[in-house]
């Protein structure tokens, strides 16, 4: 690994120590990777329950519920909103609270759990809108019941379209990870601005950077991938 970033070309005019820089970037690959695998599992499981949730309690929906639907429509629509960033400022005493610290790489997990769960609960209630009503009829006049209805045709109907998602949410969730060396959490981000932009490294940059794009190529067309065959059956 070191002897291959050694042989890339500079574009900085600058010999860059590999040697010392070559595993940090290891290191803040695997942080980059922890965070947002940490995040997606918590924050894809908690979206899925509260994106199927508004969309079954709808008007029409098997949970109907209007109430309901109402106030996490109001909490979502005021929590996605915000930029990252100033979301873990404001929710800084919370964090503490729950994680002990609003710094370090736990706290970064918890902010952008907490991003990524009403982020992709909106994008499942619109994957499951394309449900075609007709099918959840048919399953309600077999005498199927919701949480049935649920298990058994709501989310297998929209499978494909929820991979598709859930890629959508992995790379924004990336695209996270990137700032959280704000609050100490480490990663690729924190290592192409310490080592990169502050100490005009720009081969660094330059590398980190590929890195970051690999991994969200590796991301997408993966999910394409999944979601193609999925939806082929």
């Amino acid at each position: 690994m070191i002897d291959f970033l050694n042989s890339l070309p500079s574009v900085s005019g600058k010999n860059t120590n590999w040697e010392g820089l070559g595993p940090m970037l290891g290191e803040a690959f695997g942080q980059t990777l922890y965070m947002v695998c940490i995040a997606m599992i918590i924050g894809g499981l908690a979206g899925l329950a509260i994106g199927v949730l508004l969309y079954t309690t709808r008007d029409g929906g098997v949970l109907r519920s209007k109430p309901l639907y109402q106030v996490l429509n109001v909490f979502i629509n005021f929590v996605r909103p915000i930029p990252f960033i100033i979301l873990v400022t404001a929710i800084g005493p919370l964090t503490k609270s729950v994680v002990g610290t609003t710094i370090g790489t736990e706290a970064a997990v918890f902010v952008m759990s907490i991003a990524a769960t009403f982020a992709i609960a909106r994008l499942v209630e619109q994957n499951l809108m394309s449900i075609d009503p007709g099918v959840l009829e048919a399953a309600r006049a077999m005498g199927a019941g919701p949480w049935r209805i649920i298990r058994t045709v709501i989310i297998p109907e929209a499978l494909g379209p929820l991979v598709l998602g859930y890629t959508f949410a992995f790379i924004a969730v990336v695209d996270m990870s990137a700032m959280a060396g704000y609050i100490g959490g480490g990663g690729l981000g924190n290592f192409a601005i310490t080592y990169g932009y502050q100490a005009f490294d720009w081969n660094v940059t330059l590398v980190t950077t590929l890195v970051i794009i690999l991994i969200v190529q590796v991301a997408q067309l993966f999910g394409n991938w999944l979601a193609k065959k999925i939806m082929r059956r």
